[in-house]
């Protein structure tokens, strides 16, 4: 008798594995969170248009549902102070229209990496390494500059995937497939981490974005479904 396992659930364990094996370790965190650690302590401004309510979900005692999982590494780095390597995977909520390509409800997973030391390098060897243990394959790496507040400089990251068992659709295209940079100074200081001495990078990605990537599946909602014909397409291999 087969067993099925949903693709989000498969996405997710292979994803820790491959960076707990990389040497982070899971953290956890609120889905209802302050305004301080959803946005204060990761230098989002207060004039972000990501305050507004078109983009977040406010409750009626002024908090939020969490926009992104980098509220565990302000939590983390304030309790636990430097040096930090961890991942942190959960639910994440955004007031936005649902389509083929977005939910007001996904799952993001998020990396943080600080030590005295830690650059760019680091950062770059450490997403193709990741990259290349989940797609099984050979890659190119590249960094487009661009801008998060709680990072700086911060990078789109784009991959190239090589190799014969690549699906035709990404065969020789450039895929962007997360953002990261290295980790701000406010960031740091405000935990109570000395930036003179400790640096760090982060990168955050859309699990459900590497699961539509890895299966082909072209529509976000059908992990949201109750069509059984969709789930029963991913079993556990024997």
């Amino acid at each position: 008798m087969k067993k099925y396992i949903h693709p989000i659930v498969s996405t997710e364990r292979e994803m820790v594995n491959i960076l707990t094996d990389l040497g982070f370790s899971m953290a956890d965190g609120p889905e209802v969170e302050s305004v301080e650690y959803n946005f204060d302590r990761l230098n989002v401004p207060k004039y972000h248009p990501a305050r507004d309510m078109q983009d977040t979900f406010y409750t009626e005692d002024g908090r939020v549902l969490r926009t992104h999982t980098s509220n565990v590494q302000a939590h983390y780095l304030q309790k636990h102070k430097a040096p930090a390597k961890i991942i942190s995977v959960g639910r994440t909520y955004r007031n936005e229209a649902t389509d083929a390509t977005h939910e007001a409800q996904f799952r993001q997973m998020e990396g943080l990496y600080v030590d005295k030391g830690v650059s760019m390098a680091n950062l770059k060897w450490t997403l193709e390494e990741f990259f290349k243990r989940f797609f099984h394959t050979d890659l190119d790496l590249r960094f487009r500059s661009s801008f998060f507040p709680f990072v700086e400089p911060g990078v789109e990251v784009d991959i190239k995937l090589k190799g014969n068992n690549v699906p035709e659709k990404l065969k020789d295209k450039w895929i962007e497939v997360m953002g990261a940079g290295m980790v701000h100074p406010y960031v740091l200081e405000v935990a109570g981490v000395d930036s003179n001495v400790y640096s760090g990078f982060a990168f955050g990605l859309g699990v459900e974005r590497f699961a539509m990537l890895k299966h082909s599946i072209d529509d976000i909602r059908l992990f949201n479904s109750s069509d059984f014909r969709f789930l029963t397409q991913f079993f556990v291999k024997e």
